[in-house]
């Protein structure tokens, strides 16, 4: 097994002050427990093999998102500090370029050890060195036949002096001569052809790929022309546009708006440059033309996308495949749910608890259907913030609409990267005569709630889904989350009063039982560790459990410390960026985090004070981020049913003992493996058991 990669103590120290941490350093941090997962031989094969390729996919987005916001900002408030830490944009540019580079370099240590260990298992992913002469011809009439023909090519001359590189796409520039004169030619790099090639004439799996193949011949594109130097490139390009409207926009439709700024991600500035040679006068001539700090080029001699890693497994017999693979799986739908022969009805009469990806999301499918027949129901509200591509809660809501029922949609726009999609289905549900909000004025709309009224005679009753996910049957089963579905009387006015409140753009509204961001849901929180402090200093026990993706937001993470300073134990599980440093004498010392990065997103957030009948649960869309906080419109609901709060709780420790994936946040800034103690606990493998026997 080869050792975990890690970042030398003098560039965490960069990024520490007192008890806080970077924000990007962290995130960068938790990548790096990704990448870690590549080399975790707990891991089937091509399981690593996909993490390698998440890790890419990760750092891509970074790059387009956090980098791009960092480059921005280094142009607009270039003396503007970040508020933990006190960096400018300009040192956190500097801090990651560095850490990024270290990335780079294991991850090039990890791709190779997985391809020793794809060799080992009959699957060897060649170069073009590992080529015999036959081998050489076959790649060359791969090459000319199914490749060439789809490659687009430019010689760059007065008329053309720079093409317009696209965002992540592969290109090779070549130095070409004819006739004395120099120039430079472009072959892009179609994304639509295949990753991997497999060569005939062997027993074993021999594939070579796209890369190496137009490495090798990219000069036969260039008929008439010497080659005498080439390198393969991408840019990465900045996508984080302002997502804002104002009084000029008003009159305008915003789904047009949003279509614009969507296209404009194709044109903004290049933030990072990525090649497969450090040492090739190419690369100077493009850091000077594309205007990029050396800083910012990275080297990868082999590839810029590992997304053909997901593809190895498919050139093995599929027997032989399942073994490299997570055992398959699917979610479990609970008895009481299975049985009932009306969920409606199920759900009038106790509340129903569902923990993704271990049950099943269709008792909310289910739920939808129902209701889009029932005479009882006469009102469908949701929020949507990504939904699968093919969605059938998309489909119900049509439905739903069609046969009678209001359906309401706040549907948001501004969902990263799924713009266009919600733009689609926010046309379809129009169509089938749904109402669609798109979202609050300037705020996103990120809660995951349904609100079902049903009319019986002249009374109204109300049954509401309250969740940490979205409402997207593909991540259901990919990512894990939490979900209850009640009847509470209190929880379903609130929930008709946050729609009311959507629809006209009112973020200054107080619920009974809800906590919504942006007014309510920090200040409440704070209340209950306010709470848990106060019973510290009058000598009784305050304890706080709370499990997140991201932990940010100062305010909140100084009332942790406060609190730890008080005497109350902390306990956080804490999937991916922590700002707040654990275990510093006299300040975090009663504080404890640990991260799991696993075989499912952990995605879930909740957040308990107290223990025993002294105990207050919720759970949420937030995670701790300014951004959640402050800027988005967030719901954490009250878990008010014991018996729903004590199997919450029972997940939460299951984690906290989880010694295979769970990785502790020491006070150096560095995550190590937590010690194991007796029997060797998997907290998600546990779960998944525990399914499999309910099932």
């Amino acid at each position: 097994m080869i050792k975990e990669f890690a970042i030398p103590q003098k560039v965490h120290k960069k990024f520490i002050r007192d008890i806080y941490v970077n924000r990007e350093f962290s995130w960068l941090l938790f990548n790096k427990r990704v990448l870690d997962q590549s080399v975790d031989l707990t891991n089937p094969l091509l399981e690593r093999c996909k993490f390698l390729s998440i890790f890419t996919s990760n750092l891509d987005e970074f790059f387009m998102v956090r980098v791009g916001s960092l480059v921005n900002e280094s142009i607009t408030e270039p003396t503007a500090t970040e508020n933990k830490t006190q960096l400018t944009a300009a040192k956190q540019l500097d801090g990651i370029a560095e850490v990024a580079a270290r990335l780079y370099e294991a991850r090039s240590v990890c791709y190779n050890a997985l391809r020793k260990d794809l060799a080992k298992n009959g699957v060897k992913i060649l170069r073009a060195s590992d080529l015999t002469p036959r081998q050489t011809e076959e790649c060359r009439e791969i090459f000319l036949h199914h490749i060439l023909p789809l490659l687009s090519l430019m010689v760059l001359d007065a008329k053309h002096p720079l093409m317009q590189f696209e965002n992540k796409r592969t290109y090779v520039i070549c130095q070409l001569e004819k006739d004395g004169r120099r120039m430079i030619g472009v072959v892009s790099v179609n994304p639509s052809l295949d990753r991997l090639y497999r060569l005939s004439g062997e027993k074993k799996v021999r594939l070579i790929p796209l890369e190496e193949l137009v490495r090798l011949f990219a000069g036969l594109a260039f008929t008439g022309y010497t080659v005498s130097d080439q390198m393969m490139l991408r840019v990465t390009r900045n996508a984080d546009f302002d997502t804002a409207i104002d009084d000029t926009d008003l009159e305008r439709d915003f789904t047009e708006i949003m279509k614009q700024r969507v296209e404009s991600r194709a044109r903004m500035g290049i933030v990072r440059l990525e090649v497969d040679r450090a040492d090739s006068k190419l690369k100077d001539f493009l850091l000077k033309v594309l205007k990029i700090s050396p800083k910012f080029c990275f080297t990868d001699e082999r590839f810029f996308d590992y997304k053909f890693l997901f593809s190895v497994g498919n050139y093995l017999p599929r027997e032989e495949a399942a073994k490299l693979k997570y055992p398959p799986f699917k979610g479990a739908v609970p008895r009481e749910v299975s049985m009932a022969p009306s969920l409606i009805d199920l759900i009038s009469a106790k509340d129903v608890f569902l923990s993704y990806p271990y049950d099943s999301m269709d008792p909310v499918v289910d739920l939808l259907e129902e209701c889009s027949k029932d005479e009882r129901v006469s009102s469908i509200m949701i929020t949507i913030y990504r939904l699968a591509h093919h969605s059938r809660i998309a489909e119900l809501l049509c439905r739903a609409a069609e046969n009678g029922k209001q359906v309401t949609v706040v549907i948001e726009l501004c969902a990263r990267f799924d713009e266009e999609n919600n733009l689609y289905f926010a046309n379809k549900l129009q169509e089938a005569g749904c109402t669609i909000i798109y979202g609050m004025e300037n705020y996103k709309v990120h809660s995951k709630i349904i609100s079902i009224v049903l009319k019986d005679g002249d009374e109204l009753r109300y049954i509401t889904h309250l969740g940490t996910g979205n409402y997207n049957e593909s991540t259901s089963r990919q990512y894990t989350d939490l979900n209850i579905l009640t009847a509470d009387r209190a929880i379903g006015e609130d929930a008709v009063a946050f729609f009311r409140n959507v629809a006209i753009c009112n973020a200054d509204f107080t619920y009974e039982r809800l906590l919504v961001a942006p007014k309510t849901l920090k200040s409440g929180l704070i209340r209950y560790i306010d709470r848990e402090i106060e019973k510290a200093k009058a000598g009784k026990e305050g304890y706080i459990l709370a499990k997140m993706n991201s932990l940010t937001d100062k305010e909140i993470i100084d009332k942790f410390v406060a609190a730890s300073e008080a005497g109350v134990k902390i306990e956080l599980i804490v999937r991916g960026i922590c700002c707040l440093l654990p275990g510093v004498p006299g300040k975090t010392e009663n504080i404890r985090v640990i991260s799991i990065v696993g075989r499912f997103l952990e995605h879930s957030r909740v957040y308990s004070f107290g223990r025993g009948e002294d105990r207050v649960m919720y759970i949420s869309s937030a995670d701790l981020m300014t951004r959640n906080t402050d800027k988005r419109v967030e719901i954490a609901t009250p878990v008010l049913d014991t018996r729903i709060a004590e199997r919450i709780d029972a997940f939460l420790r299951t984690m906290l003992a989880d010694n295979v994936k769970a990785r502790k946040l020491c006070p150096d800034g560095e995550y190590r493996r937590v010690e194991t103690l007796g029997d060797a606990l998997n907290a998600q493998e546990y779960f998944l058991a525990q399914a499999a026997e309910q099932s």
